[in-house]
């Protein structure tokens, strides 16, 4: 039997944990400034789910994965939230291969916005609920 992590509306949730993640060192440093930096969108999302805040799931931040750093990453579940702002304007193409890459490491992604998270954080949390109940409760 499968372990389960946790519940979300009774719904139990089952564990995802994707094994032997490639990791490039060179770009720890980078993931640290990004982590003291703080994205406002990203404190305000981090603010929600830290220290087991949603549902006693465990969120890092600013994750290197292979030659990526992602904003999120809840390694229990193997799923990714990115939230999506300005800096993300023009490059559709290299965030396609990006997803592709993550997926192909069988890694689910959540993604919002930067505004969504400011201006409307509780349907967000929902959404991220269901997602998290379609893609790792069991069926």
């Amino acid at each position: 039997m499968e372990e389960i992590i946790t519940y979300i509306n009774k719904i139990p949730i089952k564990r995802n944990f994707v094994e032997n993640l490639p990791y490039n060192i060179k770009l720890k440093s980078r993931a640290r400034a990004l982590r003291k930096a703080g994205n406002y969108s990203e404190v305000v999302f981090w603010m929600q789910v830290k220290k087991d805040g949603f549902h006693k799931i465990d969120f890092d931040r600013q994750k290197v994965i292979g030659n990526f750093i992602v904003d999120f990453y809840v390694k229990t579940l193997g799923l990714i939230v990115e939230i999506d702002g300005e800096s993300h304007n023009d490059k559709e193409e290299y965030d396609k291969k990006r997803e592709d890459y993550l997926e192909s490491l069988g890694l689910k992604i959540f993604k919002t916005t930067n505004l969504r998270v400011l201006h409307d954080l509780d349907n967000v949390m929902k959404e991220l609920e269901l997602f998290i109940i379609e893609n790792f409760s069991y069926k």
